[in-house]
């Protein structure tokens, strides 16, 4: 995967290129749809799967009190491109002079001139230039014009619904992990610096790693079975973790997330690590005393024991022989 963070580093062998362009935020099934048809033509055709992408979101440009929280960073949209075999992606910087460009500059300067593309993917509600006026349609159009291939890839949709990334967030912020799970086809994770915790978890209950994290979008107040990565290496580990205030220990105003690893740690403690969100056990809730806490601690790392034994079983059994 080669990723590219301006226009003035992409390089003259970009192209021929099957190119899909959209924000992607999150990466979810419908998106996951298009980036592997476009991974497909570019095997087909010999030509190089592309995508392009914007930093920041559009939106925090031309209307930002209608500016979406982000799902993923422009790096981890790269790396989930890649896992549906993208080779190439340029995060383009969204300025007000891209903005106020014209459907017809946009794809003549960039999409065909810059980026050498022969073919062109985009969902159905595709939108590009000046005042969002080039449509999906147009874009076609503008195909013909300049000597490449548009397809228009429906909206996806899974049980009943259409996918999103704003419903996939409200799905995180309600605390339905699982669910988005299903609708990204990957689990939602947060990533960040491992920081020093205030102590009394590791004194009076059981200790945790704390992420500090700049994410947008945090899963709602509770307990959850996690996989937590170490960004620096290939460690990982079954986890479980708490998203919240800490109430038995005087609610703190800052949310805190804290992991327990439920397999051995060895060697130093990760530095920098990425928690993706499985599915939640419970709300956080307030305990009398932190023993009452550690005990109820106990009782969830059973059942986070237990779920990833099932899941190890399953995986057995489907496993080729």
């Amino acid at each position: 995967m080669r990723v590219y963070r301006s226009l003035a580093e992409v390089p003259a062998d970009f192209g021929p290129s099957v190119l899909t362009i959209g924000n992607f935020d999150g990466v979810h099934f419908g998106h996951r749809r298009i980036l592997k048809r476009a991974a497909a033509l570019a095997r087909e055709r010999a030509w190089k799967a592309s995508a392009l992408t914007f930093d920041p979101h559009p939106t925090r440009i031309v209307a930002p009190e209608r500016s979406p929280k982000l799902l993923t960073s422009p790096e981890r949209r790269a790396e989930l491109m890649a896992e549906e075999g993208i080779e190439q992606v340029l995060i383009l910087p969204f300025t007000r002079e891209l903005a106020e460009s014209s459907p017809e500059d946009f794809v003549r300067q960039i999409v065909v001139e810059t980026l050498g593309a022969r073919a062109v993917l985009v969902g159905e509600n595709f939108r590009f230039g000046r005042r969002q006026a080039g449509t999906a349609s147009l874009l076609q159009e503008l195909g013909r014009q300049f000597g490449f291939a548009t397809e228009i890839i429906p909206t996806a949709a899974c049980r009943g619904r259409t996918i999103s990334s704003s419903l996939i967030r409200r799905e995180i912020e309600g605390g339905r992990v699982a669910l988005a799970r299903r609708f990204l086809q990957h689990a939602y994770g947060l990533e960040g610096e491992v920081v020093k915790g205030h102590g009394i978890g590791a004194r009076q209950t059981v200790p945790t790693l704390n992420l500090a994290t700049s994410a947008d979008v945090i899963p709602a107040r509770g307990v959850y079975l996690t996989k937590t990565y170490d960004l620096e290496g290939v460690r990982h580990w079954n986890s479980i973790t708490n998203a919240g205030y800490r109430p038995t220990f005087g609610a703190s105003p800052e949310l805190s997330i804290e992991t327990f690893l439920l397999d051995p740690l060895v060697g130093e403690p990760p530095r920098r690590i990425r928690v993706e969100f499985l599915c939640r056990v419970r709300e956080e809730r307030q305990f009398e005393t932190p023993e009452a806490l550690k005990a109820q601690i106990l009782k969830d790392v059973r059942v986070a024991r237990n779920y990833f034994r099932r899941v190890k079983l399953r995986l057995a059994r489907l496993a080729p022989a």
